[in-house]
């Protein structure tokens, strides 16, 4: 059985930039991936490769940031690692609040965390770590609003992880489990 990765590109159409992702799945497919699928329009890309993980991520920025000319920053995980995310998830499901999970370099939990402590938190806004996974919490409709998306906004943070709503990593993670179970 081949390996079902996930790469989550980060800052995908922003900035007068637009990636469409059927373009970004054929240059994963041109850089040697199988199976390239999209995940909405965010920029997850699922897909299979024998190759070991620490070299994917280096061969797959080089072809991102040579067919767009810019410098591209992504995060590759593993099925399992996609599961330990979803699965971690500190919050409950609620109506009124949206959960995200941030994807990142080791480490990354720690200096958001920190970060999180820094600031003065809106009402219902939360975060927590939990199995290396930095999760933040903040109410709908004024997530731009809240106390921490002013240090998400931060340059010096940007290249450091990617953050995805948890509706989305459950897509993403059934899509893995269906690539995995087909192969």
């Amino acid at each position: 059985m081949i390996p079902v990765f996930c790469a989550f590109l980060r800052g995908v159409n922003l900035n007068g930039r637009t990636m469409k992702m059927a373009e970004v799945c054929a240059v994963f497919t041109q850089a040697g991936m199988k199976a390239v699928s999209s995940v909405l329009t965010s920029g997850n890309l699922v897909f299979q490769s024998d190759l070991p993980k620490e070299t994917l991520r280096e061969q797959l920025e080089s072809a991102v940031s040579s067919h767009y000319a810019y410098q591209a920053n992504l995060f590759v995980k593993d099925r399992a690692e996609v599961s330990n995310i979803l699965l971690s998830n500190p919050f409950a499901p609620s109506d009124t609040l949206h959960s995200y999970a941030f994807v990142g370099e080791a480490g990354a939990e720690t200096l958001l965390w920190d970060k999180f402590k820094e600031i003065t938190p809106v009402a219902f806004e939360g975060a927590a770590v939990k199995n290396g996974v930095f999760y933040w919490q903040g109410p709908k409709g004024s997530t731009l609003d809240a106390g921490f998306s002013k240090i998400l906004a931060r340059k010096d943070m940007r290249e450091q992880f990617t953050s995805r709503n948890l509706n989305t990593i459950r897509k993403i993670y059934d899509r893995m489990a269906a690539v995995g179970s087909a192969s």
